[in-house]
């Protein structure tokens, strides 16, 4: 109806309309479906086509995690086969999340306006064909191009599938299928390393682990295309009638809130410190294990390291969730104190990992599990959090924002910082070493210099990388405090959205009865309604 159309203003105020004071009892009769059973909702009330689009949106999140983390199963042998230093090797990754963050806010502002369908198949479509391409590349620098291009693929899909998942439920029921979606993530990442390390050994290059990817994101354009759902913005909430204001007051308005920020703060260090780990962790490890002399083969250590991390995201991302559930009717600031707590918990773990590699394998990858469970807890939360703080026709420029800041200070540059920082720690260190273990002949003015031994080399090259890696865990430690200083505004935020959105099907209901029966309302009054949260 034209009527139920909201008119873009300063404050996206609701058509001014003459009603009256209506009828208590004739207006409970047309008080269709106020439905609030949506909050109640269990597995068993989820629709068919809803469990069908769910599981398209957990595909696609699942091969988008397992292309990123490819790269990283096969490092070692690009940087052997390109001739690149760790400095180089780290930039592969950063430039893919340099794109991958650019790109971000321009699809969540387009997923707030237009088909997010076709939107994702485009985006999915684009970087199969670009991963694809760059397993050609023999050249370091046209590599680097198409790693890059991977990034804006996949920024379409990471900025607009949690903003489906929101208008296709609401309350609890919205949690737990956000944490099946992120549950995704770390068994992709598991898998990207399990497939790339095994795919290279089983054709003996590195180029074909980059081919098994494309393949299934080309069947996900399919199914993304014919099988997706694409419900209104707001439908769950039962706001499908918002319009979209503009893009400057839509980021004016997310700026404001607090928990927002907060909550984007903590997850750009919990990006960062994933980034790092993900990135370096096998090549450290190896480097850890040829220390120990033990025998272990070099080629199992991504396979292991992908395994790890799988399992501790298999129990962690749906703890997190499970776990904010069960709290929250209890603690209503649970979801800012899990993944705080959390973050603070995760620090020791890493540590120690980083710590034992030399000494202990076995004890490394066991700390390393913990770590990241512990970090796996704030995936599906942080989205949750984000969510139902902000309002529905603004969720996509949301995601778009956050993945552009915790991206851009997190796993965007932490890859490459890891990397120059254990190419300058090696510098000073293998200058300690010529220090100690070089001699000078005066002989015939001949100046001879005996460099460190191999061992030295090898050991020099492992604490360099170890010293590197030790920032995660300053960095885990300030993401506590952000999310900790979340909980102070959280349910602030949260209570705002729901009253505004509230406001806005009051306004709706009472058009709709205006429309049907004007004689039910006495003492004219203007009715307003305002979508600045902020007020």
């Amino acid at each position: 109806m034209p009527s139920e159309k909201l008119e873009k203003s300063s404050n996206f105020v609701l058509k001014k309309l003459n009603i009256m004071e209506q009828n208590n009892s004739q207006a409970e009769l047309v008080r269709e479906s106020e439905d609030n059973s949506e909050h109640e909702r269990s597995w068993r009330d989820v629709k068919l086509t809803e469990w069908i689009s769910v599981s398209v949106l957990c595909y696609v999140n699942l091969i988008n995690y397992m292309d990123r983390f490819t790269v990283a199963g096969v490092l070692e042998n690009i940087q052997t086969d390109l001739k690149v230093n760790n400095d180089k090797g780290g930039l592969l990754q950063t430039a893919f999340i340099v794109f991958y963050m650019a790109f971000g806010p321009l699809f969540g502002y387009l997923g707030d306006r237009y088909s997010r369908r076709w939107l994702m198949a485009f985006g999915v479509a684009l970087w199969s064909l670009t991963t694809l391409c760059g397993s050609f590349m023999t050249n370091y620098w046209w590599f680097l191009l198409f790693r890059a291009m991977v990034g804006i693929g996949e920024a379409s899909y990471s900025t607009i599938a949690p903003t489906i998942l929101s208008d296709l439920f609401v309350g609890n029921i919205r949690s737990k299928m956000l944490a099946l979606f992120y549950f995704a993530i770390p068994v992709g990442s598991g898998l990207g390393y399990i497939v790339g390390a095994e795919t290279a050994k089983l054709f003996g290059s590195w180029h074909w682990a980059l081919r098994v990817t494309p393949g299934l994101g080309l069947l996900a354009v399919f199914v993304i295309i014919v099988f997706l759902q694409e419900p209104e913005r707001g439908a769950s909430e039962g706001s499908g009638h918002m319009e979209a204001s503009s893009w400057i007051q839509d980021v004016n308005e997310i700026i404001k809130c607090k928990s927002f920020m907060l909550s984007t703060a903590g997850f750009t260090c919990v990006a960062f410190v994933a980034g790092a780990l993900a990135w370096w962790g096998p090549k450290f490890i190896e480097k850890g294990v040829a220390l120990q002399g033990n025998g272990d083969g070099d080629d199992t250590i991504a396979f292991r390291f992908g395994i790890v991390a799988m399992i501790s995201g298999l129990v962690g991302v749906p703890a997190g969730s499970m776990l904010a559930q069960h709290l929250r009717p209890r603690i209503r600031r649970i979801d800012a104190y899990i993944c705080g707590i959390g973050l603070l918990a995760s620090c020791p773990f890493i540590f120690l990992a980083i710590f034992a590699a030399k000494f202990s394998t076995t004890l490394c990858f066991t700390m390393v599990f913990f770590g990241e469970l512990f970090l796996n807890l704030t995936w599906s939360i942080v989205a949750d959090i984000l969510l139902y703080v902000i309002m529905p026709i603004r969720r996509s420029t949301a995601e778009g924002f956050q993945l552009l800041l915790s991206h851009a200070l997190g796993d965007a540059g932490s890859p490459y910082l890891v990397g120059v920082l254990s190419e300058a720690f090696l510098i000073m260190l293998n200058g300690d070493s010529d220090s100690t273990a070089t001699t000078t002949e005066l002989t015939n003015s001949t100046v001879t210099t005996i460099s460190p031994s191999a061992s030295e080399a090898a050991v020099n090259e492992f604490k360099s990388l170890q010293y590197a890696l030790f920032t995660t865990c300053f960095v885990e430690i300030l993401g506590s405090l952000f999310f900790l200083l979340n909980a102070l505004y959280i349910v602030e935020d949260k209570e705002r959205v729901e009253r505004a959105i509230h406001e806005f099907n009051e306004a709706q209901e009472n058009v709709y009865l205006f429309e049907r029966d004007p004689q039910l309302y006495r003492n004219p009054k203007r009715f307003y309604f305002s979508m600045d949260t902020n007020k």
